[in-house]
């Protein structure tokens, strides 16, 4: 298709049909697979136009690359699980006397250490400080909102994450950017503009040493656990700790937590930020690879037979499986969208009034929208990022401006913020479940904190909309 074309109005229509139904079945994998389907026939390729579309988008290095990548981070959180580096970890901050706001910093600063995860940072925080938070009478409601808001937050602006690899991805081909390396630079560089995820995990540190005083609902559960010493209001049905992990440690298995947990971490880190300053391009999938054949090496040693080292490797992929899944969908819509001209057609009608002035702000707020209604980041970037970031390049003449950066990180930013304070999110349920808290409750207490960081970024967005131009 030349530059500047479309297909009129059906060029919309599978992003479109992909949001209203993610808004009526809270589901994303669905949403996007009928509307990749959907699309294609519409674009005349029969039948035959989803299989192909599918090979087209998948059937490349980029793709490969962050395929390998997911699993190599699924293969490691599982075998933290089976190493115990968990229950170690917190049998060492269990024998410190903390006091309880240093309890909360400890707890924030550790959400912000175990960046590499989303999925395991909320987990590993609240099981971990969970028996310090109760003994200091911080309520579930306050921890599950420390590990909720030091999750997605962080992971969405270290560059070194499957986030970064996955919104990168989904950046190549889009005006200048030609290659996963160009790509994670301008993701690099839009970091500063996502003050979403900078003013929440901000706001932790705040509210845990009381520069900004507890309002709302949390101030309520604080009030209650420190008065009445119940870290859970009366009929609460928390999610229980127990419940956290299909993958038990290994029976007998004996190893320091420096050898399980620290040294894989620092094994990421090293290899990811030594190659990103050395070679201007961080090998984030050979540094999760390396550090899973180190740890698996270390396990064999130790005693693990191969056969159940193998069997928890496997675990690990399957638990990453969904992700893949919407990694796979998000490619295909993003290669559809692009075949159909929906940016151009979007340009050609919006551009009487859609101003480069308002685009931050509003990129924002849908991203917010959509990803609270599905539950679900990953899917929210698939579905904005096509549109919102061609439209940045377009009102910034094809270069990477200050607006182009700050689009890119209104869409990170909007689809972290819907997705870590919606009750349907893997991360909300996974910080409830990791803090043992009442799920609708840990949602009551952390929206009001989450809509105040919000509002200040819109703020932002406003702002730079009608400066950067």
């Amino acid at each position: 298709m030349e530059a500047g074309a479309h297909l009129g109005i059906i060029s919309i229509l599978p992003a479109a049909i992909a949001i209203i139904l993610a808004f009526k079945t809270r589901n994303t994998v669905f949403s996007l697979a009928v509307a990749c389907f959907i699309g294609v026939l519409m674009a005349g390729q029969g039948l035959l136009g989803f299989p192909n579309l599918l090979k087209g988008a998948l059937g490349t290095t980029s793709f490969s690359w962050i395929l390998l990548l997911e699993l190599f981070i699924g293969i490691l959180i599982a075998f933290f699980q089976r190493t115990g580096a968990i229950q170690g970890f917190t049998r060492i901050m269990d024998n410190r006397k903390l006091s309880r706001v240093k309890i909360q910093l400890v707890a924030w600063v550790m959400g912000m250490f175990v960046f590499f995860s989303d999925y395991f940072s909320p987990l590993f925080v609240g099981s971990t400080m969970r028996g310090l938070s109760d003994k200091a009478k911080i309520s579930r409601e306050k921890l599950a909102y420390i590990a909720d808001s030091t999750s997605a937050p962080v992971s969405v602006m270290v560059p070194i994450t499957g986030w970064a690899v996955y919104i990168s991805g989904l950046l190549i081909g889009m005006g200048p950017i030609e290659d996963a390396n160009q790509a994670i630079s301008v993701f690099t560089r839009s970091v500063p503009f996502n003050f979403y995820a900078i003013i929440a995990v901000a706001f932790v540190g705040l509210f845990a040493i009381g520069a900004i005083p507890d309002f709302g609902p949390m101030k309520a559960a604080e009030k209650r656990a420190l008065e009445e010493g119940k870290v859970l209001r009366d009929g609460a049905d928390p999610l229980l700790g127990e419940e956290l992990t299909d993958t038990p440690p290994y029976e007998g298995f004996s190893c320091s937590v420096l050898a399980t947990f620290i040294l894989p971490v620092l094994i990421v880190i090293s290899i990811a930020v030594g190659t990103f300053i050395t070679m201007k391009s961080a090998k984030t999938m050979e540094a999760f690879m390396t550090a899973v054949v180190v740890l698996g090496i270390i396990m064999r040693v130790k005693g693990i037979p191969f056969n159940d080292i193998m069997k928890t490797a496997m675990a690990g992929m399957k638990g990453v499986l969904p992700a893949i899944i919407i990694l796979a969908l998000s490619f295909s819509i993003n290669k559809l969208s692009k075949d159909m001209g929906t940016a151009n057609y979007i340009i050609s009608v919006t551009e009487s009034w859609l101003t480069p002035n308002l685009l931050p702000a509003l990129t924002f707020l849908i991203a917010s929208t959509i990803a609270f209604s599905t539950g679900t980041s990953w899917g929210t970037f698939a579905i904005v990022m096509p549109i919102a970031a061609p439209l940045a390049f377009s009102f910034a003449g094809g270069e990477i401006t200050s607006l182009v950066l700050a689009t890119i990180a209104a869409v990170a930013g909007g689809g972290v913020f819907g997705d870590h304070c919606s009750p349907l999110s893997d991360t909300t349920i996974l910080a409830s479940t990791g803090a043992a808290s009442d799920h609708i409750d840990h949602v009551k207490t952390q929206i009001p904190y989450a809509l105040m960081a919000a509002g200040l970024a819109a703020a932002v967005y406003l702002v730079i909309g009608f400066t950067a131009v």
